[in-house]
């Protein structure tokens, strides 16, 4: 038996109390899984690291997300949840010593019977050595690892740990989940800023939520100086946006993602580019950035507009729009914007045409207006000597047996008669096709 000593050393930790004179975002951190605010694809009843924590069996993982997503709190509560002592330690300040102490202290815990799990912060800064040496201890179970990093594990941890461990990835707050944290520590009389009996005006928690960009310990650092901006001035009345601005330490910009402003905005980018002007446009596009609008929106509106507004009068124009969305999926922001800006630019100085956008929709109208009307016969496959009995495929001819390689056949069903879907323009590449179109016989 282990001494009472040992017993009494690793027996149940005490419950948590917030100190009153911690930062904010430390007092509000969450004190259960289900507190967890924008990490639901991991934590929602069902999601993988949910699963895997409710199943028991805590195995050693790496934590892999932006600042501020809740990494440390998520492993703590993991600590919790499993039942083993959390012990924490930072990769920036700690050695192979802090380890080795880590891990003795582990091993007295464990024939005591109450397991532990060493929580590695920036796990990206301990060197191959340090890696190496935390192998044996994880692959024997001494310690259950929860490692935290903001950069790619693949190309910061070596091998064989990473081998040893699952890789969950998390990801930035959105807004909405920032909003309702906010919210919650505005509200909180015990941890938060409840008894303050402040009112933070809804344009002023979303402009908060935005201005944080995916960082919750942003987001309430900037709420608590703000309120402790507006205390100073009196307290008198709501918590404005000027305060808010001024306690942030920068410009927060009026737009909003799902209300007019956003709609303003994102029109105006797309009425940009298609004035040509690529000045406005990348204007646009800054400023959607700047107030934290989703960049892989700017890329898929530029790929759309690409095909819808540029089209064959600049081919060119689609692939580089294809490449710049995915250069920003691979790479991320903020190198991203560059890849963005060049897509903007190209396409805003670009020849135009919406020639093939109005030809499908002429070719939809006609489709709904006529309805399944039969394949002429020379376009139809005869796969069988009935089918060609019938005439499928009779009279076809190829046009690359042909002069010019043209056909002058007409391949419409009789019912559309003579009528025209596409009507290339006289702008960039496509003043070549029709010229091309122009000079062929009509069809008969």
């Amino acid at each position: 038996m282990p001494p009472e000593d040992s017993l009494e050393l690793f027996g149940p930790e005490p419950a948590r109390r917030a100190d009153p004179r911690a930062p904010l975002a430390d007092r509000m951190r969450p004190r259960s899984l289900e507190e967890v605010r924008g990490q639901e694809p991991l934590l929602a009843p069902g999601a993988p690291l949910r699963a895997l924590v409710e199943s028991g069996t805590l195995p050693s993982l790496i934590l892999w997300g932006p600042p501020g997503c809740g990494k440390t709190t998520l492993a703590r509560l993991l600590a919790e949840r499993a039942g083993l002592r959390f012990e924490p330690l930072s990769a920036v300040m700690a050695g192979v010593k802090e380890i080795r102490a880590v891990v003795e202290s582990a091993r007295r815990g464990r024939a005591a019977g109450r397991a532990t799990l060493l929580f590695l912060d920036e796990l990206h800064r301990l060197n191959r050595a340090q890696q190496d040496g935390l192998l044996p201890h994880v692959e024997s179970g001494v310690v259950t690892l929860v490692g935290a990093t903001t950069e790619n594990p693949s190309f910061e941890v070596i091998a064989p740990l990473l081998s040893r461990c699952r890789v969950f990835v998390l990801r930035r707050l959105p807004p909405e989940a920032l909003a309702e944290i906010v919210r919650r520590a505005a509200g909180d009389a015990e941890r938060g800023l409840g008894e303050e009996g402040l009112e933070i005006p809804a344009e002023v928690v979303e402009a908060l939520a935005h201005a944080a960009d995916g960082d919750a310990r942003r987001a309430l650092g900037i709420l608590e100086s703000s309120v402790a901006l507006h205390r100073a001035r009196g307290g008198r009345g709501p918590l404005s946006l000027e305060e808010l601005r001024e306690a942030s330490g920068q410009r927060l910009l009026v737009y909003d993602h799902d209300r007019e402003e956003h709609y303003n905005v994102a029109s105006a980018f797309i009425k940009s580019l298609r004035a040509s002007d690529p000045d406005a446009a990348l204007y646009y596009a800054a400023r959607m950035l700047a107030a934290g609008e989703d960049p892989l929106f700017l890329a898929r509106r530029l790929v759309i507009f690409a095909s819808e507004d540029v089209g064959n009068a600049e081919p060119a124009g689609l692939p580089l729009a294809v490449a710049a969305w995915q250069a920003l999926e691979r790479i991320g922001m903020p190198e991203g914007r560059i890849p963005l800006a060049q897509a903007v630019t190209f396409l805003a100085s670009a020849p135009k045409s919406n020639a093939s956008y109005r030809a499908i929709g002429r070719a939809l109208e006609a489709a709904q207006a006529h309805g399944s009307l039969p394949v002429p016969l020379h376009l139809r496959n005869a796969p069988t000597p009935l089918l060609e009995q019938q005439g499928y495929g009779r009279g076809y001819e190829t046009p690359h047996d042909a002069p010019g390689r043209f056909v002058a056949t007409r391949n419409l069903p009789e019912e559309l008669g003579t009528v025209r879907f596409y009507e290339p323009v006289d702008e960039g590449a496509e003043r070549a096709i029709a010229e091309r179109l122009r000079s062929r016989p009509p069809r008969s």
